[in-house]
């Protein structure tokens, strides 16, 4: 239950976006807040394509954070989709996180600066800072100082030397409406596991596999039978071309066999539970391009 706010304001609650260029660290950060491994994490670029919302409870303060598809321009019609996410959790927030990673020039946060236009409160994170010296941390530091006006502060952090955490979230917490909690505060996602365990298969393609592949493929969970102790998970991996499913199933399924395995690893990880997982492969020609074959693979375009 929801605690009671009759008194003034016991309680707060609120949607924080989080939002940057892809791979700035965005997915990286909310699991190192919620401590879970919930959001999908790539080295490569663009792995998130859908908002994802992640809850952590800090003081008397329920947070909603939201995951987006990093902010890029591309013309494949997956990636508008991927765009017009980051734009719409913008717009429906309390409050914007933008994640700057530290080596980063300030082309990106001026090309945010353009696309909230004033519309949303920001706090700008600047993370990564453990690959800076204090020299050019600083150097750095004072360059956003010069758009101090624009945002609420500026948080420097860094999710490998644990630094900034409280920080971050007390700053946070500030800028959220006085409101009962919206959830139950034992929940960490308002995602379900078909979601996650979508997610977990596609992190495993991106982590097994190089080049355009990983872009160019998607996950369908056919179907979970949840037991006691055991979830058996059926799910078909999308691929563009048929050079692609010879490339995804591997020599004498090789490659499929590895997706497989690091992907029950993982979901057996998060559910606490032993996971048998059957991996099959189907060709959808085009399939990113394609309004109607998105919307079946849950892509849904307003």
């Amino acid at each position: 239950m929801s605690p009671d706010i009759s008194s003034n304001c016991p309680t707060k609650a609120g949607f924080v976006a989080v939002v940057g260029r892809p791979n700035a660290g965005k997915s990286t950060l909310l699991n190192w807040l919620v401590g879970e491994k919930l959001a999908m994490v790539s080295k490569k670029a663009q792995a998130t394509r859908k908002r994802m919302n992640i809850i952590v409870m800090h003081e008397n303060a329920q947070i909603i954070f939201v995951d987006t598809p990093g902010i890029h321009e591309k013309e494949r019609l997956l990636n508008q989709f991927m765009l017009s996410e980051a734009i719409k959790a913008i717009g429906d927030c309390d409050l914007v996180l933008f994640l700057a990673p530290a080596n980063d020039r300030l082309d990106h946060y001026k090309k945010f600066l353009e696309l909230n236009a004033g519309r949303r409160p920001h706090i700008v994170v600047l993370t990564k800072i453990d690959e800076l010296s204090n020299e050019a941390l600083l150097s750095k530091i004072a360059q956003y100082q010069a758009f101090q006006d624009r945002f609420e502060a500026l948080i420097p952090v860094s999710v490998t030397k644990g630094i900034g955490k409280d920080q971050l979230l007390d700053e946070i917490v500030k800028d959220l409406p006085c409101s009962p909690w919206l959830y139950d505060s034992e929940l960490m996602t308002t995602t379900n596991i078909r979601e996650i365990y979508k997610e977990m298969i596609r992190e495993s393609i991106f982590d097994n596999l190089s080049d355009e592949i990983p872009y160019e493929t998607d996950v369908i969970i056919e179907k979970i039978d949840e037991r006691p102790g055991l979830d058996r998970v059926q799910a078909t991996i999308v691929a563009e071309k048929k050079s692609q499913k010879m490339i995804l199933v591997g020599k004498g399924g090789s490659t499929i066999k590895r997706i497989g395995r690091d992907a029950r690893l993982k979901m057996e990880q998060f559910s606490g539970k032993k996971i048998y997982l059957e991996l099959f492969v189907s060709v959808k020609s085009g399939w990113s391009k394609n309004k109607k074959m998105l919307s079946e693979l849950g892509y849904d375009f307003d």
